[in-house]
């Protein structure tokens, strides 16, 4: 069931479980944060177990753990402490000084990641503003967000015309009158965020070690456009990752162009990411430094081999498939589905069923994946780079 209640939007499913899953998802994201208060978005993820006005940081942990945090029958208790976590934080000086040492190990953990760092400054390049922002807290910034920044985000943000109330197991009666509750607190538009503004460009990280970790990308879908589907085959044709646990992934058309370029070990997988108002597609690549031009250019060729019209329709129906069970196997768990559901209705203000969804997909034509093709091989291209970069083309090489 679904409700838009003065902006504010309700949305259920009854599937009569004996734990429920409820969760409010706002619009507020690093994308929202000004240059004076980056990283406060990163700040607000570590909070969600603060002090509140209705409850201490340690009534909020005993008292959903009292009540096994999922359970339907003492819904009611749960819901209160989610209201007051939402609309009620304290921010106390003191414990959001305590946060600083988790921001700090964030970010130490990310580092150990390379993908994450390349996937950071690829936006960073990409964008003017907006998506250019970091999840993470700048150095600069540790330690310097105050408790009035964090009041002034949560009130210009968490609205009722920008969040979304999710229940799972829950009947909708019930979860209506936990939403007349928000609105009673958090009525309002609050902040109208700036769009998107995709400019294209080039980031290169010099880093130790005999790898290179590059994404070339284009501006590709918002997450409602009609092309958004027609991208998303296009990333299984080319390749998303092994669909078996250990698997060389030796059927993505990525990995076989690649490896008539170089012996030496490698991975390549096609990157799309969608946005409320727009989006990336490119082609990721793993490699040893000296084959680093031979690969990321093997890969560019590979995707303009489709945008000419070479297609095999067992290669479309393929990443149909694969698609497909992708999807489907991601809403079999409540968590899965309740994050389907919040991040569809929070954006568009409706619900597509999983039916809906695989008609969707099954509808994308060959022509379709190719003129998406085209799209990517014409669009403005973003590099981004990370590792020992020697013999790493620059954007304007490839």
């Amino acid at each position: 069931e679904l409700n838009l209640f003065n902006g504010l939007v309700i949305a259920s499913l009854e599937n009569y479980s004996p734990a429920s899953r409820i969760g409010v998802l706002v619009r507020a994201g690093s994308r929202y944060e000004t240059i004076d208060n980056l990283g406060v978005s990163h700040l607000l993820r570590l909070a969600a177990s603060l002090t509140t006005k209705g409850a201490s940081a340690f009534k909020i942990c005993r008292g959903v753990e009292a009540v096994g945090g999922t359970s339907s029958k003492h819904l009611d208790t749960v819901m209160e402490y989610l209201i007051n976590v939402t609309t009620a934080p304290e921010f106390r000086p003191w414990e959001v000084s305590d946060l600083t040492a988790r921001v700090k190990l964030d970010k130490e953990l990310a580092k150990q990641t390379p993908q994450i760092g390349v996937i950071e400054i690829l936006h960073a390049a990409a964008y003017k503003n907006a998506l250019s922002n970091s999840l993470y807290c700048p150095d600069y910034m540790l330690g310097q967000i105050t408790t009035e920044q964090m009041h002034t985000f949560v009130q210009n943000n968490f609205t009722s015309a920008r969040m979304a109330l999710v229940g799972l197991g829950v009947d909708h009666a019930v979860l209506k009158q936990v939403g007349e509750q928000f609105l009673n607190i958090r009525s309002g538009t609050g902040t109208v965020g700036s769009e998107a503004v995709y400019r294209g460009g080039e980031l290169r990280h010099r880093s130790g070690g005999g790898l290179v970790h590059a994404v070339v990308a284009s501006e590709g879908a918002s997450a409602t456009s009609a092309e958004a589907t027609a991208f998303s085959i296009l990333q299984h044709v080319l390749g998303a990752g092994p669909h078996v646990k250990r698997g060389s992934n030796t059927t993505s058309k990525l990995s076989q162009a690649i490896s008539k370029v170089t012996a030496q070990p490698f991975d390549a997988s096609a990157f799309n990411a969608n946005y409320t108002d727009s989006g990336l597609f490119g082609v990721y690549t793993i490699c040893q430094a000296n084959a680093a031009k031979d690969v990321i250019k093997a890969a560019i060729v590979q995707v303009n081999d489709i945008a000419q019209g070479n297609l095999a329709a067992a290669d479309l129906s393929r990443a149909k498939n694969q698609l497909t069970a992708e999807y489907l196997m991601s809403v079999e768990s409540s968590e899965g589905l309740m994050e389907a559901i919040g991040s569809q209705v929070l954006a568009e203000g409706t619900y597509h069923s999983p039916e809906a969804v695989t008609q969707k997909i099954s509808a994308v034509s060959s022509a379709d994946v190719v003129n998406v093709a085209k799209k990517f091989m014409s669009g403005k291209k973003t590099m981004a780079s990370s590792g020992h970069l020697v013999n790493t083309p620059f954007v304007d090489e490839i």
